[in-house]
Parts: structure tokens; sequence; C-alpha cells
């Protein structure tokens, strides 16, 4: 298997953009620049094309943070989660206090459902944060 060619280019940025990018990097481990502006490239191309095309498969998580003492409010969360059971792979509940609950979905399938569910999730009474992050990806 052969490496992929690599090209190499010059960017010219302001000396404060530069230093706090510098900074950026080194506080998450990476250990050259290539890498961290690879990383910023495929990043924003992904979302770029996710923007593009909502029929795209993706993968995401919801993370959010409710009052669980908000009149039925756990229970309509359960339904939603029920009535998309094959979009929504995993969940996780955490007690974050005596009032407040933090739940992490697993979502998987188009784009559009995916950010259906989550709105229709981020829009109940009583949800106070939250959010979507998603990654697209290939099944094949």
């Amino acid at each position: 298997m052969s490496l992929p060619k690599l090209v190499r280019f010059g960017v010219s940025v302001e000396e404060d953009l530069f230093q706090e990018f510098e900074e950026m990097i080194a506080a998450k481990g990476y250990t050259n620049r290539s890498e961290a502006i690879r990383d910023l490239m495929r990043d924003c191309l992904l979302e770029e094309k996710l923007l593009r095309n909502k029929e795209e498969q993706v993968v995401g998580s919801l993370t959010f943070v409710y009052n669980h003492q908000i009149r039925d409010l756990s229970d309509r969360l359960t339904e939603i989660q029920h009535f998309h059971h094959q979009e929504i792979i995993s969940a996780l509940h955490i007690h974050l206090d005596e009032h407040n609950c933090l739940e992490v979905l697993v979502i998987k399938g188009l784009l559009k459902n995916v950010q259906f569910i989550a709105g229709k999730i981020l829009s109940e009474k009583g949800v106070l944060h939250g959010k979507l992050l998603t990654v697209g990806f290939s099944e094949h």
C-alpha cells in the first residue's frame, strides 16, 4: 500500500492568530502543525458536505441537560426515544443533582432525520441545554 502524495503550501497569517494557533495545537497535543491543519481541513470539508446534503448518513451524539421535576418531561423524552428506537442506538442517563439529569443519545441515520430527532428533544419544555454533534460515515 502506497502512501498518499503530499503537497506543500505556504500560508500567511497575522502573528497573533499564528500564536493562538500554536498554543491551541500544543494544548491539544499535536506534534506538528501539518497534522493540525489537515484535521481542520477535514473538519471544514465534512461540515460543508453535510450542509449541502441532508441525505448524508451520519452518526450523532446529542447531549442535553434537563430538569426531571418538570411535569411529564421524563415521560415525553422517553416516548420520543421509543418512537425513534431504530435511529437511537444508545443512551446514557446521569443524575447530576436532585433536580437535573444529563442524557447522551447516539443517533444514527440520515442527517435530516438525526437533526429532526435532536430538535424534537431539545425543544421540549424543561430541556435546559443541549448540543448535537454529527460526523459523516459510510456503511461500506
